[in-house]
């Protein structure tokens, strides 16, 4: 396996991302699109999460396919930026058909950043006008890690967290990518060390090239910040495969995998942790099992790494709590 041409969830064909911030109040919004509907699944392990339309992409419920996925700042604030962005879609005739109606189906996830530096005295919540702006911003090709979208005010037990995407290209010729905001209760660096948790799976030096933290002792209790409700990560693995909606779940639950890998703990009770799946149907599967097992764990590594690049390319802005990982390690 390969990372693809830009190291990017765009890598897989037809996906486009679009981020807008807001740096005064330190957040932000990230929507994944694409030139048409494609399947989505979710799977939540968590135990705080926040969520909009998450049901809606069960296997055995009516409606299949999805127009965008929607990752926000904002706690419960920042459902409201799947709200911006289905207006967005709307205007541009995109939208599940319901008589002479078009209703855009956009499912949403959010993290808690109200307690990271950042102006919040708002008279009206900004989070359905980032959404417009992120789906409008939406475009295949490079865009903005670190400080930026969702991840714009995203923070972890001792750093600056942020927006990270990975991608990989299976033998199989399948394309498999990432897209994460980190925003973790727990570490991502190991103990003192700028050593990533998530080393062991990095590839050409995407997030430093330090490689794994020597003699660090595993029982030694993890770092966390804050209390209950100031954490979560949220994730999209996306790929070109034809999956059905269950395989698509499948992929989504394969992938939590690398949050466990990346992050010391992960799936805490105050962590929102959850992963969609987007699934493009470009590419048939000639082995519905084996390329099923093989696109799973290609997730869980694309996912591991992109919660690394996250934290690795955040950038320090006015007043934020905690260093990013260049000013701590760099």
């Amino acid at each position: 396996m390969r990372p693809g041409p830009l190291n990017l969830i765009t890598d897989v064909p037809g996906l486009r991302v679009g981020n807008a911030e807001d740096h005064r109040v330190k957040t932000g919004a990230t929507v994944l699109l694409a030139d048409r509907l494609f399947t989505a699944a979710v799977h939540v392990m968590g135990g705080a999460p926040g969520t909009r339309e998450t049901d809606l992409l069960a296997p055995d419920k009516t409606v299949q396919e999805v127009d965008a996925l929607v990752l926000s700042g904002g706690s419960a604030f920042g459902l409201d930026a799947a709200s911006g962005a289905a207006d967005w879609l709307r205007s541009q005739g995109r939208g599940f058909a319901v008589g002479d109606q078009l209703v855009p189906i956009v499912p949403g996830a959010i993290v808690f950043d109200l307690i990271n530096g950042g102006d919040k005295d708002w008279r009206e919540n900004p989070y359905k006008r980032l959404g417009a702006e992120a789906a409008a911003k939406a475009a295949g090709g490079a865009f903005a890690l670190g400080t930026a979208g969702a991840g714009t005010g995203a923070i972890i037990a001792d750093l600056k967290g942020g927006l990270g995407s990975a991608s990989v290209v299976l033998p199989s010729g399948h394309t498999v990518g990432a897209l994460v905001v980190v925003n973790a209760l727990g570490q991502v660096t190991v103990g003192d060390t700028g050593h990533f948790w998530a080393a062991p799976f990095e590839m050409g030096g995407e997030f430093g090239g330090l490689g794994p933290a020597p003699g660090f002792d595993a029982s030694q209790a993890p770092r966390h910040k804050g209390g209950p409700g100031q954490a979560t990560t949220i994730a999209i693995v996306a790929t070109d495969a034809e999956l059905t909606q269950a395989q698509a779940t499948r992929m989504a639950t394969a992938a939590h995998d690398g949050m466990a890998r990346a992050i010391y703990p992960s799936h805490t009770p105050m962590d929102g942790d959850l992963v969609f799946a987007a699934a493009t149907g470009e590419r048939p599967l000639a082995d519905p099992v084996w390329d099923a097992l093989h696109l799973g764990h290609a997730a869980a590594l694309c996912l591991a790494r992109a919660i690394a690049r996250g934290v690795y390319e955040a950038t320090p802005g006015e007043s934020d709590p905690l260093p990013t990982w260049q000013q701590a390690f760099g």
